[in-house]
């Protein structure tokens, strides 16, 4: 069986007649996925999840999930249409499992309804991508997504994405050049497209850190990564080139 199909039934045995639809958004929809992508889904539900909803499916993920086996990463997230539909700013996610929690999930720690900015830019995925698993279509059963609603999101993440900019390189500059187009153009393009796009608007000096991001997306695992001391010392003047773009972007941007 393959793990899209795992995660299919995985939601369907939890939730079982609550799942209004399953879809498939990220890499698989924009482009392809990579060697180091994850597979992203959306669950929409009729109703939250209880505790033993959530023990439950978190466990089923926990298995079938990458990281300690040779399966990809899951990222799996599960919201209850009345949430976001009719849709509002920022909405609540019912729960979220992402690989980067592991350890977090293994010392018992359960994903819980919270705010999720980010569910503004995957739904858009979401809809653009139209790849249902089950269910109807995707945009039968969620909202578009106003413009300044994917910029407030999109800016939303910047914090975090710095914070991790020595540990996960690669994937911060990808990320802050999609954000620089997804502001710029109203698309959220696949991470290489966008590095493509935000190449040809920088100058030559800001260009060698991306264009190396660039060349490790296609086929490159995180594990075997490498950055020289030249190209690391150009990391930060790049990102402070793109932030200035982005700020320029988001303060045009129409607030609603």
């Amino acid at each position: 069986m393959n793990q899209v199909q795992q995660i299919v039934e995985l939601a369907d045995a939890v939730l079982g007649q609550n799942v209004i639809g399953t879809y498939l958004h990220g890499s698989s929809v924009l482009g392809g996925l990579r060697p180091a992508s994850d597979v992203d889904v959306l669950v929409v539900s009729r109703r939250r999840m209880n505790e033993q909803d959530r023990r439950a499916l978190l466990g089923g993920l926990l298995h079938i999930s990458g990281s300690r086996n040779t399966a990809r990463p899951i990222e799996l997230t599960v919201v209850v249409q009345s949430e976001v539909r009719p849709w509002r700013y920022p909405p609540t996610g019912d729960f979220l499992y992402g690989e980067w929690m592991r350890t977090e999930y293994e010392a018992g720690e359960v994903p819980q309804p919270e705010p999720m900015p980010d569910l503004a830019l995957l739904i858009a995925v979401a809809l653009s991508g139209d790849h249902p698993l089950t269910g109807p279509r995707p945009a039968e059963v969620l909202d578009p997504v106003p413009q300044a609603d994917l910029v407030r999101a999109s800016v939303a993440g910047i914090p975090g994405l710095l914070d991790d900019l020595d540990s996960d390189t690669r994937n911060v500059l990808l990320t802050l050049a999609r954000i620089w187009t997804t502001l710029a153009t109203g698309q959220i393009k696949s991470k290489d497209a966008a590095a493509d796009w935000a190449l040809d608007r920088l100058p030559p000096a800001h260009r060698p850190a991306l264009e190396h991001a660039r060349q490790l997306y296609p086929n490159c695992p995180y594990s075997e990564e490498s950055w020289s001391d030249a190209l690391q010392a150009q990391v930060r003047p790049h990102v402070d080139r793109v932030l200035s773009d982005i700020d320029r972007l988001r303060n045009r941007t129409p607030r609603t």
